[in-house]
């Protein structure tokens, strides 16, 4: 997990060691092609920007790559200057950078069974699977188009009792770009036999959408813009 620091003015320096050895950690995910860590390559190393996991994973990955990815992480430009910087007795300080901007969100829903989920996904919705980690998988996540959905596998109830439909908790929120693409998008799943929560329907505010339950019973919007 990472770690995160309050600044005030200037964050203290990392040690050096301790960052050669994430570096080396991040080689040894990368050739385990633990699925989490391409999301962190791809964010911060230009040249990986327009790869989808699979082909970063499938990419070789040098030890070089993961100290660039470390001194970003750090806010450095490059391994050659965080380590000058760390050698110089921390003197250097980190470039200003401009204020940090999210580049994506990806919504997680909690399922019983990995392989099940999977299945319902691109049977029923059309979606396709990008990745499932562990022998046997306990994490996955599919996708379809722009949009990705992270599958996560707990054993035990997540919610208590009918809270989730009583209360409509949505796991996730998908959006179209017009109120005819989400009419045919609702009738594609309305062949398929999928199970709504809430057929296609029309907002006060002018938005439309439905709502769909997997399996898992995991509330799923699909939206389009109001009108």
């Amino acid at each position: 997990m990472p770690t995160y620091v309050t600044r005030t003015d200037v964050a203290p320096m990392p040690n050096l060691e301790n960052l050669r050895k994430q570096a080396k950690l991040y080689v040894r995910w990368h050739r385990e092609r633990y699925h989490p860590v391409a999301a962190q390559i791809r964010a911060l190393l230009p040249r990986f920007k327009e790869h989808s996991d699979r082909e970063i994973l499938d990419r070789e990955f040098k030890l070089s790559d993961a100290q660039e990815l470390v001194a970003r992480q750090s806010g450095f430009d490059s391994w050659q200057v965080l380590t000058a910087s760390l050698q110089n007795g921390g003197e250097a300080t980190r470039p200003r950078s401009a204020a940090p901007t999210l580049v994506a969100v990806e919504a997680q829903a909690f399922v019983a069974d990995i392989a099940a989920s999977c299945a319902f996904y691109t049977a029923k919705l059309g979606f396709k699977v990008a990745f499932t980690y562990g022998e046997p998988p306990f994490y996955g996540q599919v996708e379809r188009d722009g949009a990705r959905l992270n599958l996560r596998m707990v054993c035990e109830p997540v919610f208590v009792g009918d809270i989730r439909e009583r209360e409509h908790l949505l796991a996730a929120v998908f959006t179209l770009d017009s109120a005819g693409a989400l009419r045919a998008l609702f009738l594609e799943y309305q062949a398929a036999g999928v199970a709504f929560h809430q057929t296609l329907h029309q907002e006060p505010w002018g938005a439309r959408n439905f709502i769909v339950r997997d399996p898992d019973g995991n509330l799923l919007l699909f939206a389009s813009p109001s009108t």
